[in-house]
Parts: C-alpha cells; sequence; structure tokens
C-alpha cells in the first residue's frame, strides 16, 4: 500500500475512535502521530522521532508569550476587571432594546480584547450577566446563548493566543495578523448584536431597561473602565511601534495586570499561587497540542499527505471561489471536533500552499482561518465555551443550542463577507504600514 494512504488509514481511524471514546483530543493526536509514523520509520525511530518533534516544537521563544497572555487572562479573572468593563458596557449600550444583552455582548468583546481567551471572557461576563438577564425578562437557554455566542470575538481582537499559533505556522508578521482580526473581530459582535436586536423586536417592550445612568455617572463609570482597556492600547501600540516583540508584550501585559489589580485591592498575595496554578493548568493543555500537533504534522509531511491533499484540491477545479468555499467548509467540520490550536497547526500546512497558489495572502487567510476555527469553541461535540457558558446558566447544552442556531448563522455569514472582501482584514494593517 502506498505510505501516504496508509498513513492516512491510520490517522483517520485513530481520530474517529478516539472521538467517539470520548479521549482527550491532545492524547488522540499524539497516539496517532506515533502510530501513522511506525510503518514508516519503525517503532523506535517513530517513537524517538515523535518526541523529538514534541519538545522542538514548544522549543520556541514566540511561544512563550502565549502562557504570559494565559496568566494575564487568569489574572484579570480575578481581578475585579470583568465587573467594570460590563458596567462600561452598559452605559454604551444605554436604553436600546434588550440592553441588557447587547451588554453582554459588548462588554464580552471587551474583556475577550483584553484577556485574548474566550474561556475566560464566557466564564467571567458570564457569571456576572446570567442571572440579571434572567430576572429581567429573558430567557435562561437565550441569555446563555448569548453569552456564548459573543465570547469568542475576543479570540480575533489583538491581542490573540491563535494568531500567534497561526504565526508560527506560516511564518507571518504577528503584528499584522494582530491588526487583520479587529475588524472581523468587531464584524463578530455586530453579528451577535444584530441577532439580539431581532429578538427583541419579537418582544417590544419586554426587554428595554428602566434604569437611568447619568451623563456625569456614565463618564465615571467609562472611566472606571479604561484603565482595563488600555492594556490593549500598551500591548498592540508596543508592539506595532516596535519597542517590544509579542512575548515582550505579554510579559509587558503580566505586569500591568498585577499593578491594575493591586491598585483595584482585588488580589491579595495569598490569591497568587492559585492563579498560577490555573494558568500553569491551561498553558500546559495548550503545549501538550502545540507539541503533539508539531508531530502529525512532520508525519503526514514525511507521508507527503499534504502535497497529494494540494495536488488533489487543486486537480478537482481551478475556480478560486469554489477552492475558498472547499477550504471553509473543511474548517467549518473540523472546528466542531478539534480546538483551534492543533486544528492550524494541522492543517494550516495543507491549506497555505494552496491559498498561496490562487494569489490570497497569508495575512487575509489568517483572518480567515482563525475566524473559521473560532466558531468551533461555540459549537458541539467538543465547543468548550459552550460547555462553560452552558454550566455557568445551569443548563444542558441541548435548549442553547436552539436559541444559539441565529447567532451562528449571522456569524458565518460574517466569516464570508471576510472571505470574499479580503480588504477586511487587509485595510488596516494596510493602512499601518505592516504589509
Amino acid at each position: 500500500m502506498d505510505p501516504a494512504a496508509l498513513v492516512g488509514l491510520i490517522l483517520l481511524f485513530c481520530i474517529i475512535i478516539g472521538i467517539v471514546s470520548s479521549v482527550p483530543i491532545a492524547i488522540v493526536i499524539g497516539v496517532a502521530s506515533f502510530l501513522a509514523a511506525v510503518p514508516i520509520l519503525g517503532p523506535e525511530q517513530a517513537a524517538l522521532v515523535s518526541a523529538q518533534r514534541i519538545f522542538t516544537g514548544i522549543n520556541s521563544f514566540p511561544l512563550l508569550a502565549i502562557p504570559l497572555f494565559v496568566l494575564a487572562g487568569v489574572i484579570m479573572n480575578n481581578g475585579g476587571i470583568a465587573s467594570r468593563l460590563v458596567d462600561a458596557a452598559k452605559v454604551l449600550t444605554g436604553r436600546a432594546p434588550a440592553s441588557l444583552a447587547q451588554t453582554n455582548v459588548v462588554a464580552n468583546t471587551m474583556f475577550g480584547a483584553v484577556s485574548g481567551a474566550a474561556v475566560a471572557a464566557a466564564a467571567a461576563v458570564g457569571s456576572v450577566m446570567n442571572n440579571r438577564m434572567v430576572k429581567e425578562g429573558y430567557d435562561r437557554p437565550f441569555a446563555a446563548a448569548v453569552n456564548i455566542a459573543s465570547a469568542p470575538a475576543g479570540m480575533l481582537i489583538p491581542p490573540s493566543n491563535t494568531f500567534i499559533v497561526y504565526s508560527l505556522v506560516s511564518s507571518t508578521s504577528i503584528a499584522a495578523l494582530f491588526m487583520a482580526g479587529a475588524i472581523p473581530g468587531v464584524m463578530w459582535a455586530l453579528a451577535c448584536m444584530v441577532v439580539v436586536y431581532l429578538y427583541s423586536r419579537r418582544q417590544p417592550g419586554r426587554l428595554r431597561s428602566e434604569d437611568r445612568i447619568s451623563f456625569s455617572d456614565g463618564l465615571r463609570v467609562i472611566g472606571r473602565a479604561v484603565p482595563s482597556l488600555l492594556m490593549i492600547v500598551v500591548v498592540v501600540g508596543g508592539i506595532l511601534g516596535g519597542f517590544f516583540t509579542a512575548t515582550e508584550s505579554a510579559a509587558i501585559a503580566v505586569v500591568y495586570c498585577l499593578v491594575l489589580s493591586a491598585c483595584y485591592r482585588s488580589i491579595k498575595v495569598g490569591d497568587l499561587p492559585d492563579i498560577l496554578i490555573n494558568a500553569g493548568r491551561t498553558t500546559a493543555i495548550v503545549m501538550l497540542l502545540v507539541g503533539v500537533s508539531t508531530s502529525l504534522s512532520f508525519t503526514m509531511a514525511y507521508a507527503r499527505i499534504p502535497d497529494l491533499i494540494s495536488e488533489t484540491v487543486l486537480g478537482l477545479t481551478d475556480s478560486r471561489v469554489l477552492i475558498l468555499i472547499l477550504m471553509m467548509l473543511v474548517l467549518i467540520l473540523v472546528g466542531t471536533f478539534m480546538d483551534p490550536t492543533p486544528a492550524i497547526l494541522i492543517f494550516v500546512p495543507i491549506f497555505l500552499p494552496i491559498a498561496t497558489e490562487f494569489g490570497i495572502d497569508p495575512v487575509h487567510f489568517g483572518a480567515m482561518v482563525v475566524m473559521n476555527l473560532s466558531l468551533g469553541v461555540i459549537t458541539p461535540p467538543v465547543g468548550n465555551v459552550l460547555f462553560v457558558g452552558s454550566r455557568l446558566a445551569n443548563l444542558r447544552i441541548e435548549p442553547v443550542i436552539t436559541k444559539l442556531w441565529p447567532f451562528l448563522f449571522a456569524i458565518v455569514a460574517m466569516l464570508f463577507l471576510v472571505v470574499f472582501i479580503p480588504q477586511l482584514s487587509l485595510w488596516l494593517p494596510t493602512a499601518l504600514g505592516l504589509l
């Protein structure tokens, strides 16, 4: 049997068995990459090469930015920042229809932007907003769906750990990728706000907040949130200005969050061990995924699977539109059962050469891929934001998914706008001289 076909069958079999058996995806990928390497390298060489590739995959200075941004996010989650952002979002949404739901969307976008983590945003904002929304007359599954659907917007708005991983795979500028995700991230939030508005139209008068905030109080509330939002300016501005690298900016973000939390008196010295442990657990999961995905990518490249897939796809059609649609559909499917990090490490080396063959800018392609895979964190069977948001609302995922469908359709519509209008992702990095 052809080595590529044999490796492909082994990988497919292992992944299917692992998913059906509910084995953690990192274990599935690690075992699959080793077993697939055995027929072409032998058991001893396969074990040695797999171990080497796992170590090589995580032995990267730019990758150090991820655990530091994770730590910054955990500090924010424990530092009283979420409540300040929720209050500021409430002022910004004012007395709009379904203003509390709109507040959830805006707060998730702001918190996700400063933390770069969708799960952290869903947990922090959802814990504040869920019960408040239910008391104001919202259906509990809908309240959970609003929180879940809007949380991933922060995965696109800089700084973003997912873009850092894409940068390592594609050798693309991190600064350009950060800026490329800003407009798609705002579009994600706007899609959620449109769905909320349409929902409010079906219940006229019920969901309009009666809270009145004076102009002076509004300024005071927004002023309390400004120091938290300034972290984005410090981190992204420093990278764009060439003052420090993405990794150095992550370290600065940690110090900034610690100082801010100390000023708020929301974190005590005794809280730091638990914060470090929580950040370490999350980092361990991400780094294990990066390591085993690097091993799998090497095995696939050794068997020439990416080349064969590229040749097959290019042989099917010469239509740029059809190729883009095909890649997006594959990534949407992949995202439903694989986290963004391993999906990028495995599929970007396959799809990026095809994209560049059709003249697609790697930065534009990165925005497409990250936005696409961000959908996976809110869809079953392994959407971690979906499960966290449902658990916070004390609901099973079935009733939440029913309310989530309109948001998914709206976000997918925005995704295809980003796919077929390159300037939505390229305008900002071009205007800033990054391309």
